[in-house]
């Protein structure tokens, strides 16, 4: 189950980004039932939070918090079925970084969506070398996202 809640006063094309995240969850075969949350908010509030948890005072675009520390399944095991956790998302900040990435507001958002999802499941971009698997995962993903967009 996917919730999401549009706090940022952006509009938003809600629908594409439940619909990503179903993509990307069945990419990474989680439970269709595992829960997630997606929380849109403004500038100042995600700046606030990026303070709290990150020790940043600027706003960010994309926060993750885990819950249950849900991970994708190995060959042959059931998907996990749980609490996946919450994914912050700025709109302003998104939009803002978009051209920078080459990505319109939408894409920039689908790419940070998997990113902040990826993150809820345990992938980390600390070290180089998680980096580059978590981000060569990011953009398989997206890949494949955008291909199944290009057919409508």
């Amino acid at each position: 189950m996917i919730e999401i809640n549009n706090e940022s006063g952006v509009t938003v094309d809600e629908e594409r980004l439940q619909a990503c995240a179903i993509f990307a969850l069945n990419v990474l075969r989680i439970h269709p039932q595992a829960e997630l949350s997606i929380l849109l908010v403004d500038a100042k509030t995600m700046s606030a939070y990026n303070k709290k948890f990150m020790d940043s005072a600027e706003p960010t675009d994309v926060l993750s918090f885990p819950m249950d520390e849900l991970r994708p399944p190995g060959h042959g095991e059931e998907p996990p079925l749980g609490l996946l956790g919450d994914i912050m998302l700025c709109p302003e900040v998104i939009a803002a970084q978009a051209g920078e990435n080459r990505h319109t507001a939408a894409g920039e958002a689908d790419y940070l969506l998997i990113h902040g999802l990826l993150h809820l499941l345990g992938y980390d971009h600390g070290e180089p070398a998680e980096k580059q698997v978590m981000f060569d995962l990011n953009d398989k993903i997206i890949a494949a996202w955008e291909k199944t967009r290009t057919k409508k």
